[in-house]
Parts: structure tokens; sequence; C-alpha cells
């Protein structure tokens, strides 16, 4: 049995018994990389520790780190009170909001992963808040991210239509961006109505003109302005919570009796929480919008690793706002961190043994040149689910360069095709992509989202190849 086979057969144990049995998934992983690399490939541990993702577990607990921070010392929940300003209260809308903010971002330069790592945590908040599904808000940053991905100035674009002319085949980036993006808008729209959005449309959050804050509405019986909530109290008390001038607040509990008789308020001390003062901005919050504006500026503009960069505000803020630091550490998704890192060590395996080019080099022997593009799209997108979708790029489309010199397939059309197939898998959790969305998600929900994703992101690699094979490559349009 080749070396090929066994990885193979080890990463469908690797799903089968994580499913079965209570077993972490990235410890599993961890353990049948080093049982196949050491008995059966022959490597060192020193080789098997190279494919541990060192870059992605820096920005996975950088930024999961920095934004424990910021919504420790309440700048999360200053930033959420803004953004429903802007959109006026129109919970519908704000998951659109975060699809356009990541899709610009990545359209300008940012790398995908850069560019959900700043998003997300934003875009889980007000899922959170607002009740909005976080596979929902999770899905709509990840693909803003992928629409924006292949403008002709972006990363991916640039890979894509730099392997395109290193090969001298004739391209379109114009062309590739815009399928791209209106693709990505159409899987929103769907995604929209299957996850929850139709119960979003019509729903409004009464803002306060004056401070931005939400207004409270008689018996709804949440908490506002606090993330953890009052509830109800008694017959059909809330709790509200007030920004003074002074910047402290004040948290009262109306208790209004059945018979609609006098209100009677009990006042607490002023010593409230910063999730209980959104619309103050003391000195930690401007210190840690300023350390969230670098690491945009270092990112979009400095090509500064996000990873690195998230750690070092982190720090800084540690310093210079110890209170916003307490049990920040304890909150980084570190089941998540080794989930994800562990599935990636064992592909990197997979990638020095030769499996990913073994793959391949089967798919270029096809004779038969749709069959064979529609094999590309398919293991592109298997494979992007698991491992880098830039390095998929760079890898497969010299593969197809077989089927498009010989001109019975359309170039522009198989390499639109691949790229959205390999691009829209960044919702799978084992992607940076998908991994931050877990990572940011609620505590309490952060295993539903897991699921959410991984059964989403298998069905994105099994539909979407032969959806884009269908649209773009059968007809021979371009």
């Amino acid at each position: 049995m080749s070396d090929h086979v066994i990885s193979l057969i080890g990463l469908v144990l690797i799903f089968t018994v994580a499913t079965v049995f209570s077993v972490h998934m990235g410890a599993l992983a961890i353990v049948v990389a080093f049982v196949v690399g050491t008995v059966f490939v022959h490597e060192t541990a020193d080789d098997i520790f190279a494919g541990f993702p060192g870059d992605l577990f820096v920005v996975l607990v950088g930024v999961t780190f920095l934004f424990a921070i910021a919504k420790n010392n309440g700048t999360v929940t200053w930033l959420v009170h803004g953004s429903m300003r802007v959109v006026r209260g129109r919970i519908a809308l704000i998951p659109w909001i975060m699809f356009l903010v990541t899709a610009v971002l990545t359209a300008v330069g940012a790398v995908v992963p850069a560019a959900v790592a700043l998003v997300a945590p934003i875009g889980l908040g007000f899922a959170k808040r607002y009740r909005i599904n976080p596979l929902l808000m999770g899905l709509f940053i990840i693909n803003g991210a992928s629409a924006g991905g292949f403008s002709p100035i972006s990363v991916f674009g640039s890979i894509t239509n730099g392997v395109m002319s290193r090969n001298n085949l004739p391209g379109n980036p114009a062309l590739l961006f815009l399928c791209s993006f209106l693709f990505n808008v159409a899987l929103s729209l769907f995604v929209f109505f299957l996850f929850g959005g139709r119960t979003l449309l019509g729903r409004r959050e009464p803002v306060d003109g004056g401070t931005g804050a939400l207004a409270a509405k008689p018996g709804d019986g949440d908490s506002v302005g606090g993330e953890g909530g009052g509830g109800a109290t008694g017959g059909g008390g809330r709790t509200v919570t007030t920004a003074l001038s002074s910047g402290s607040s004040v948290s009262a509990t109306a208790v209004a009796p059945a018979g609609g008789g006098a209100l009677a308020v009990a006042v607490a001390d002023d010593r409230a929480t910063a999730e209980e003062q959104p619309l103050t901005l003391d000195r930690a919050r401007v210190l840690t919008l300023l350390g969230l504006l670098s690491l945009v500026v270092g990112s979009l503009f400095f090509d500064l690793n996000v990873g690195l960069m998230a750690l070092t505000v982190t720090v800084v803020l540690s310093l210079v706002s110890p209170e916003s630091a307490k049990g920040a550490v304890d909150k980084c998704a570190w089941s998540t961190v080794l989930l994800v890192c562990g599935i990636v060590t064992f592909v990197s395996l997979m990638e020095r043994i030769g499996t990913i080019d073994y793959l391949g080099e089967g798919v270029a022997s096809v004779r038969t040149p749709l069959l064979g593009a529609l094999l590309i799209c398919l293991i592109g997108a298997v494979v992007s689910a698991f491992a880098s979708t830039t390095g998929i790029l760079g890898a497969l489309i010299p593969l197809a360069v077989p089927f498009l010199l010989g001109g019975q397939v359309g170039t522009v059309g198989l390499i639109v095709a691949l790229a959205i197939s390999a691009s829209v898998v960044d919702s799978s959790p084992f992607s940076t992509s998908g991994a931050l969305v877990v990572a940011n998600s609620p505590e309490e929900r952060r295993d539903t989202v897991f699921r959410g994703l991984m059964v989403w992101g298998l069905a994105m690699a099994a539909v979407v190849p032969v959806v884009t094979w269908g649209v773009f490559v059968v007809p021979g349009w371009f």
C-alpha cells in the first residue's frame, strides 16, 4: 500500500473516530500525523513539527486575545451601538454591511484571513446582541471576504492572474472579479433565508437619537446595554442600564405591578462593568480603538502579519490598562486552536509526501477535458477546505494547463470555476476564516457553529464545483 493511500485512510479515520467517539479531533490529527509520519513515512519529530501552522496559531490566539480585551473593557459594545446608529436599527442590514466591509478590505489588498480576523469579532458581537444566527453572520463575513478576494489588486486575484500570465494563458481579471463577487452575493442571499434571515426583515431596534443607545422597549424583558442580560423581573419588569454624563452607569430594576400602579425603582451603585457602559469613550477604549486601527493599517498598507500585530497590541494594552486584560487569556478559543492546528499539521504531512500532487496528476491523466475540469474543481474545493486557498490556486491552475492549451475547455471559464470552488470553502471550520468565526462565536454556541460550518463547508465542496462547472465551463461562453 502506497504512502499516499495510507495518508488518505488516515484522514478518513480522523473524521470518523472523532465523530463517533468523544475524542478531540485536533489532538487525534496530531497523533495520526505522528503515527503515519513515523511508522510509514519515516519522518522525524522535527519533520512533523515543521508542518505545525505556527502562523495560523499566532493569528487565532492573537486575534481572540485582543478581542477578549476589547470585550472586557467595553470597546466591542461601543462599536455595536455605534453601528446600530448607522443602520438606524434595521437588524436585517447588519449582515449585509459586514459582507460589504469585508469585501472592501479584501478587494483593496487585505489577505482573506486578515480581513475576517478584523471583522468577525465585531460581526459576531452584533449577532449575539441582536439575536442573529451566528452561522448567518459568520458566513456573510466569509463570503464577503471571498467576494472581494479576486479583485485585480487583491491577493487571490494577483496570484491567479499571475499564474495565468506565467503559463501564457489568456485571462480576464475584471470578469474573474465580477463573477466571483456576484456568485458570493447570490450565495449570501441563499444563506440569509436558509439561516433565519426572514425573521430579521422588518425588525428594528429603537435607537436613542441623543446618545445612540438602544431604547428600552416596554415588556421586552431584555437587559439593554449589558451582554449578560438581566431578564424579566417579577411581573414584567426589565433591567435598564443608563449611561450618565460622568461615564458611570446606573442599573435600575423596574417592577411594574400587574395592576399598573406606581413604578418602584431599586437603584444599584455605579460600580458597573465595562459591558454596561457602552456609550462612553474612556482611556482604555480609546487605546483599544487605536490598537484596532493600527491592526487594519499595518495589515492593509504595510503587509504586516495580523497575528503578530494583534499580539503586540494585546501586550501594549495589558501594560497600559492591566484591568482590561484580566481573564482575557482564558477566553482565547484554545479548543478551536488545537482543532485547526492539528488538522493542518496532518494535511501538511500529506503535502510533504506528495499526496496532493498525486491526486492532481491523476486528474491530469483524464482524457476527457470536461470531466478533467470538473475533477480539478472538486479537488481544489476539497483540499482548500483543509489547506491554504492561496497554495491551492497556485498549484492547481498549472495542472489545468494541458486542458486549456488544447482549446477544448474555455480558459477563463475554468479559471473562474476553479477560483470560486477553492475560495467559497473557506467557510470550513478547518480553514483560517472558518476557524476565526468559530473562535469568535458565543462560547455556549461554539460547538453548534463548528458543526454547522463543517456541514456547510463539506456541502460547498461537493456542490459548488458542480454548479460552477455547469455555469462557467460546460457552456463554453468564455
